[in-house]
């Protein structure tokens, strides 16, 4: 058998080294959406009550808070971003399933925008690629409409999909069901029945040299009628 040989022109160096070129410029990409992102987040935070500016830089937590603030479950949103991460390479359907994520995304966000006074045509700014939604962002932090959290309830209130959770520093929005912790028992927090306080009587204090106290005088008789004028 001869020997067998390869020919290099030299095309898999190039796009090796590209590579190496344009990875610097993706990730300083990457940081300035993160930076531009988290820093958005913060000033629609201040505007709804969130206390902590530091909760709208911290990854994924950001966005759970502003799935509570949209009245979405953050629970839930999180689970569709683990299903849509997960599951969408799966033949046929993945990118069917890739849509949940973007779906829970945009509930919240339409609830967001309501509190703003947004309407849901502002979502379409989403579909501008790579800016659309820094611009729907900054729209909500520095638009001059307040934060007014009394609308109507959402859609999906009354089921699985509504924030139920309280989380310090997040204001419970008006109309979120709260879940109660449960109680001990009937007005006890050992689980017992508390039975009616007495009313409370002040000790006698003890007569003075320890002498035995005199019994009560009896109740005087009646008082006999005057007598008649002497004859």
């Amino acid at each position: 058998m001869g020997d067998t040989y390869y020919y290099d022109d030299g095309s898999g160096f190039a796009a090796f080294a590209f590579f190496l070129v344009l990875l610097p410029v993706l990730l300083l990409i990457a940081a300035a959406g993160y930076v531009i992102g988290a820093f958005l987040l913060m000033k629609v935070f201040e505007k709804a009550g969130v206390q902590g500016k530091w909760r709208a830089w911290v990854p994924v937590y950001n966005v759970l808070i502003a799935a509570k603030l949209g009245d979405l479950s953050p629970w839930v949103y999180l689970g569709a971003l683990v299903i849509s991460s997960v599951l969408v390479n799966v033949p046929v359907i993945g990118w069917l399933i890739g849509l949940v994520g973007v779906a829970a995304a945009v509930m919240f966000g339409y609830r967001l925008g309501l509190k703003f006074g947004k309407e849901w045509p502002y979502l379409l700014l989403w579909l501008i690629p790579g800016v659309g939604y820094f611009i729907w962002l900054g729209i909500l932090a520095f638009g001059s409409s307040p934060w007014n959290p009394n609308i109507p309830p959402a859609p999906w209130a009354n089921t699985f999909l509504a924030d139920k959770t309280v989380w310090n520093g997040v204001p419970v929005q008006p109309g979120q069901q709260v879940q109660a912790p449960p109680t001990g028992g009937y007005g006890s927090a050992s689980g017992g029945y508390a039975p009616p306080a007495q009313p409370y009587a002040p000790p006698q204090a003890p007569p003075a040299g320890g002498a035995t106290p005199p019994p009560p005088a009896p109740p005087a008789g009646p008082t006999p009628p005057p007598a008649g004028p002497q004859v």
